[in-house]
């Protein structure tokens, strides 16, 4: 692919949750795209076997890699002084990790298991935005994606402390296109559905994963909202 066709040519690209799923898919899209990309996620091991995977598709250059849990929150503050120090600005930022928690009757959670759905589906978004609106802003086109979910928006028994978190993501990702509408940033969130992950795999167990979508089918919707060219605000993809 020659240089002038790569949609994210010398874009800094910040990847959650970046080790497997849908966040190792698009990284290694956006990598294909010409994309520099900081990813974190909880699992060095994974981190350092996908820049492996990542370098053989960008001729050898390596991905920044943050092996870190994403509710270390003082880390995020750090990421962001780091970034600014590197690069002076951060060019896409997307907001993946999630986990599932517990799928049971409200009554039933365990409040550590609620507490940390919330740190890391919401609060974490929260605090990447804290860290990293300043560097967004300092873009020519300033791009973020968050990943939610149906429930987020349609109330489903047993969901719980997942569905809550995601519609709390939900508003707080329109908040903030509201509050970026006068600048050159772009918010906007993907529903990606049903897709085979290790999540999707752990809520719907008895499903064939063979008949969901793979993550890597969902990536060209990644690329069209991480695009400098694309003025998409405010909005969600739902797949």
């Amino acid at each position: 692919m020659a240089a002038s066709s790569k949609r994210l040519e010398g874009r800094i690209a910040l990847i959650t949750g970046a080790s497997r799923g849908i966040g190792r898919a698009v990284a290694k899209r956006f990598a294909r795209e010409g994309a520099h990309l900081i990813l974190t996620a909880r699992t060095q091991g994974a981190l350092e076997e996908l820049d492996d995977e990542i370098q053989e598709i960008n001729g050898g250059t390596p991905s920044t890699l943050v092996p870190a849990d994403i509710t270390d929150f003082e880390l995020i503050d750090q990421m962001g002084a780091a970034v600014y120090e590197r690069f002076k600005k951060l060019d896409i930022l997307v907001g993946n990790a999630g986990v599932l928690g517990q799928l049971s009757p409200l009554g039933h959670i365990d409040p550590k298991t609620w507490d940390q759905v919330m740190a890391v589906n919401l609060t974490a978004n929260w605090r990447l935005i804290r860290s990293f609106d300043s560097l967004l802003r300092q873009s020519d086109a300033g791009r973020v994606i968050f990943v939610t979910s149906s429930v987020g928006h349609m109330a489903r028994a047993y969901w719980g402390s997942y569905a809550v978190s995601k519609a709390a993501l939900e508003m707080l990702s329109g908040i903030y296109a509201e509050e970026t509408k006068k600048s050159n940033v772009r918010v906007n969130l993907i529903n990606p559905g049903g897709t085979r992950t290790a999540m999707r795999a752990e809520a719907m167990p008895g499903e064939d994963p063979q008949t969901v979508k793979s993550p890597e089918e969902i990536t060209d919707y990644f690329v069209e909202l991480a695009e400098a060219a694309c003025q998409r605000h405010g909005d969600m993809i739902e797949l």
